[in-house]
């Protein structure tokens, strides 16, 4: 594609073949929406994620005023992660019935970690629960959209609110909270005393950016069962910070 610029070096949109431009980039948009899919239930369609992506490009292409390379595509990486959180807010990531079997896991985790002095087992959890491992996995795949804190962790309803022991400060916003240096080093803590195979799911996908598929050739496994392998790391750490 040959670009058009002014003579201080910015775009010259008059110029500009926009198709060619949406052609250029949408392998990024792909890119952002499979690692962002990791992060959401299996009931979201990565089609969608696209979709709504090219939304967040196309603004960037319209908006954008500076010079052509680099600084554009971290610029329109933003729009477009930002153009698929707004679709995905419009959606609930994780339906009720399965955010409460998380938290039985959550619990299950607590009272084991309790009762052994260690991180259980799969086997020993599903145990907890009165299920069969099959059947243990299958809720941590559905679950594969579980997220490490949720919008409801920051309100109060019925039950112990997640986020209450980081809130010494009634004055806090969620973001104030999430800043917090205890909650970083307690993460940091936990993080590093997942079992290790979850450790090196958390990393190569959070430090290193690779997707499920990526990890899982890397390990030896499924794509599923690194789904798997990450939901059950996110529930270790919630249950880690909520019984500190």
């Amino acid at each position: 594609m040959t670009t058009m610029y002014t003579a201080t070096g910015n775009i010259d949109k008059e110029h500009l073949d926009k198709e060619q431009f949406v052609i250029e980039f949408t392998p990024l948009v792909k890119r952002i929406a499979y690692h962002m899919m990791a992060k959401l239930p299996a009931s979201v369609q990565v089609d969608d994620l696209i979709q709504a992506g090219m939304i967040g490009l196309l603004d960037a292409i319209k908006r954008y005023e500076g010079s052509y390379g680099r600084q554009f595509e971290s610029y329109a990486s933003q729009r477009i992660r930002g153009s698929i959180l707004d679709e995905l807010r419009e959606a609930d990531w994780l339906p009720r019935s399965m955010r409460k079997k998380m938290r039985q896991v959550e619990n299950a985790i607590r009272t084991l970690e309790q009762r052994l002095g260690c991180a259980p087992s799969e086997q020993e959890l599903a145990d907890e629960l009165n299920i069969s491992l099959d059947d243990y996995h299958e809720i941590l795949q559905d679950a594969r959209g579980a997220q490490l804190i949720y919008y409801e962790d920051f309100q109060k309803d019925n039950e112990d609110p997640f986020l209450d022991r980081f809130c010494n400060d009634s004055t806090n916003g969620p973001l104030d909270i999430l800043l917090d240096e205890s909650l970083k080093s307690l993460l940091v803590s936990a993080i590093d005393e997942l079992p290790p195979r979850e450790k090196l799911v958390m990393g190569m996908h959070y430090e290193q950016e690779m997707n499920l598929r990526e990890i899982g050739e890397v390990l030896g496994v499924s794509e599923s069962r690194v789904c798997q392998l990450h939901t059950q790391a996110v529930s270790r750490l919630r249950s880690r910070m909520r019984n500190i």
